[in-house]
């Protein structure tokens, strides 16, 4: 049997079939600039993210194949990201007149290749997570086809960051929260970094479609993103019997300048442990988010919150100034 990792999908005659590098970065970016003005109005492309998932540290947990047509014009990109045992994430970019035909090759070019890396982990099955935009009835249909079910909606949202939050509060008493520890050499403390990740596991263990992600997944995954920096990732501490105990984390990256030029915050993971849930934490990370996010000269935090969350946490986002810019699904598929 032949191996789809060591294959590229079949398209209609006169479009080819290509694995990217560094000189197609410029016609994804402007590829992925179209489909997102088509599926939800606006674009946000980071360049550098998209130079890392082609040709540089992103590329090598993905699998990607470009598309182009007769005129050379790049018209889809597809992706297959190994995420982590039992995780593969399968992404499709296309132009608007990218055909039901060629979305269906891609899926199925993108099935083999999960097939084979679900193999390759000793796996006998994965789950298959891709998405679409609220709005976007092109890219549910071709999910849809593929065999995906819509999952969970999320709410992508944005606050702007003013002079007026160098004044809110710290902590409460019993909660204190610090940057994670760096050596001299700006790497960072090995117990530090076990610490963030415990608590991540912990935190989300209860939440939907939750599932345990080794240490070095998790890190590699987090440092394919060229926004990351050790300095953006936090720890809250709770003293607790005597002792101060890890009681929450986040994990934060640096957002590409938007329209007027500054540069933004993102939270990709805040988590409080059951421990020290109803202490503050939460509210305590957030406002040391916000208060770094002025001290750097950032001009918004951004984040992403589950819509059907049991814990209201968009609530609590609401309620320190977050608001909703658009709304993305997760589209689900177990394979075996």
């Amino acid at each position: 049997m032949t191996d789809p990792l060591l294959h590229l999908p079949h398209v209609p005659d006169g479009m080819t079939a290509t694995v990217p590098d560094t000189p197609d970065v410029p016609d994804v970016i402007a590829l992925l600039a179209a489909h997102q003005e088509a599926a939800h109005g606006s674009s946000s492309v980071d360049p550098a993210m998209v130079a890392s998932n082609v040709a540089g540290i992103g590329s090598w947990t993905r699998r990607q194949v470009l598309i182009r047509d007769e005129q050379g014009d790049a018209v889809a990109w597809a992706l297959v990201h190994d995420r982590a045992a039992g995780r593969t994430v399968i992404e499709i970019s296309a132009l608007p007149s990218v055909t039901d035909r060629l979305a269906g090759a891609l899926f199925d070019w993108a099935e083999g290749v999960a097939r084979s890396i679900m193999r390759a982990r000793g796996l006998t099955r994965t789950q298959l997570d891709s998405g679409a935009y609220a709005d976007d009835g092109r890219q549910q249909r071709w999910l849809a086809a593929a065999g995906f079910h819509k999952a969970r909606t999320w709410l992508q949202m944005s606050r702007p960051v003013t002079n007026m939050d160098a004044s809110l509060p710290g902590p409460r008493e019993g909660v204190s929260v610090r940057r994670i520890a760096l050596h001299d050499d700006g790497t960072p403390v090995a117990s530090d970094l076990q610490a963030v990740h415990l608590v991540l596991e912990e935190s989300f263990a209860d939440h939907y479609n939750s599932y345990r992600e080794s240490f070095p997944e998790f890190v590699q995954r987090l440092r394919e993103d060229p926004g990351h920096r050790w300095d953006r990732w936090w720890l809250a501490e709770v003293s607790a019997e005597g002792a101060w105990l890890p009681g929450g984390a986040v994990v934060g990256t640096v957002l590409p300048p938007d329209e007027s030029g500054g540069p933004g915050s993102y939270i990709d993971y805040i988590g409080v442990h059951r421990r020290s849930r109803g202490r503050g934490v939460a509210k305590a990370l957030l406002h040391t988010v916000i208060r770094d996010a002025l001290d750097s000269g950032s001009n918004r935090v951004g984040l992403e919150v589950d819509a059907d969350s049991p814990t209201g946490a968009d609530g609590l986002y609401t309620s320190m100034g977050w608001v909703t810019s658009y709304r993305t699904e997760s589209w689900h598929r177990d394979l075996a």
